[in-house]
């Protein structure tokens, strides 16, 4: 049996917990802020895994705060309602995780100064990113 999904721009969702108002919020009225810290990558590519050593590389290596916090807490899924909602009431650097394409991802991004992560997975240049260096993923901020 194939799980429902929620279609947006053309793309499948999982039905369970992606709404398509959040998926409408994320893309046009989510503000990413300066402080921000952002993880782009696809699914199935080891964004668990970026997480816990990203959250390790903040606490200076204590694991303490990955020991007693879930990793949706700490990172929440922008597309999802509940990750949507923490986000938009957490005051200071956010850090927050995703797997939407680019150019569904908040139109503040490209104004912005934040951070971002992003493993598009490819050896190529992908249209988006901001490094244009030819490598499978980059760290670095949007241009302005």
């Amino acid at each position: 049996i194939m799980p429902d999904y929620t279609w947006f721009e053309g793309i499948p969702f999982h039905a369970f917990g992606i709404s398509k108002e959040t998926l409408q919020n994320v893309c046009n009225k989510f503000v990413v802020k300066e402080e921000d810290l952002i993880l782009l990558a696809y699914p199935k590519s080891g964004t668990n895994w970026l997480i816990e050593i990203v959250c390790l590389i903040q606490t200076k290596g204590d694991p303490k705060w990955i020991q007693s916090v879930t990793i949706w807490d700490r990172s929440p899924w922008i597309e999802t309602d509940v990750g949507y909602d923490i986000l938009i009431k957490k005051k200071g650097p956010r850090l927050m995780t995703s797997h939407l394409p680019m150019h569904l991802f908040s139109k503040s991004l490209f104004s912005s100064k934040a951070k971002f992560y992003m493993d598009h997975g490819l050896s190529t240049s992908v249209p988006g990113c901001p490094c244009e260096n030819g490598t499978t993923s980059c760290y670095c901020t949007m241009k302005t």
